[in-house]
């Protein structure tokens, strides 16, 4: 049986909105989890509540991505003007966003869907800001908020790809070779990751 990746449980977390059914998951998790991992001061506890605050962004604040890698993001996650359930159980619309702005029945326009979309990207942004010490061109950063948005953020944070180019080596071969290794599901390489890690390539070498 194939063992769930890092990224895939982040999103159980990510997707967490206290429904029944998840609220049944995270019991049976508890029940079976190994009791020295349910102490207060167990390291993974503690690092879960010891997070720093955010920086709250001004109301009506969008995002900084160029237009180039809005359209790549646009077109890989695809557009739904109507709410819906999505593979993870989570209410859906726009460009994939998530939260309690979405509700059944919901139907919003393609400008409002771009307006979500933005604000959606802030804190991926941030993710790229404040995780890469090293300069970037616009592309260079427009693909790696396209991976995190993808991927999320802790898949970019504990990636190779991150430590290669903080360790100051040539960007274009980092980018080639590790966006190219994100591209797998339970059963192998998937076209459409594939597809999206390349078009990144592209634009974080154009």
């Amino acid at each position: 049986m194939a063992r769930l990746t890092l990224q895939e449980f982040e999103n159980f977390f990510q997707y967490y909105q206290g429904e029944t059914h998840q609220m049944d998951a995270i019991g049976e998790l508890w029940r079976r989890m190994p009791v020295d991992l349910l102490e207060e001061d167990t390291d993974w506890i503690v690092k879960y509540r010891s997070a720093p605050a955010k920086e709250e962004h001004p109301a009506g604040a969008i995002s900084v991505i160029n237009a180039a890698g809005l359209k790549l993001i646009k077109e890989f996650e695809g557009l739904r003007l109507d709410a819906y359930i999505c593979p993870a159980g989570v209410w859906t619309i726009g460009y994939g966003s998530t939260g309690e702005h979405v509700y059944p029945g919901q139907v919003i326009t393609e400008p409002e869907a771009e307006d979500l979309l933005r604000k959606d990207l802030w804190r991926f942004e941030d993710c790229v800001s404040s995780r890469v010490a090293v300069g970037l061109t616009d592309n260079e950063y427009a693909a790696l908020v396209s991976f995190a948005f993808n991927c999320g953020c802790g898949a970019l944070q504990e990636s190779t790809l991150l430590r290669r180019l903080n360790a100051g080596e040539p960007k274009p071969r980092v980018f080639n070779e590790e966006l190219a290794k994100w591209v797998n599901g339970p059963n192998g390489p998937l076209p459409g990751l594939v597809r999206r890690r390349q078009a990144e390539i592209d634009l974080a070498l154009s």
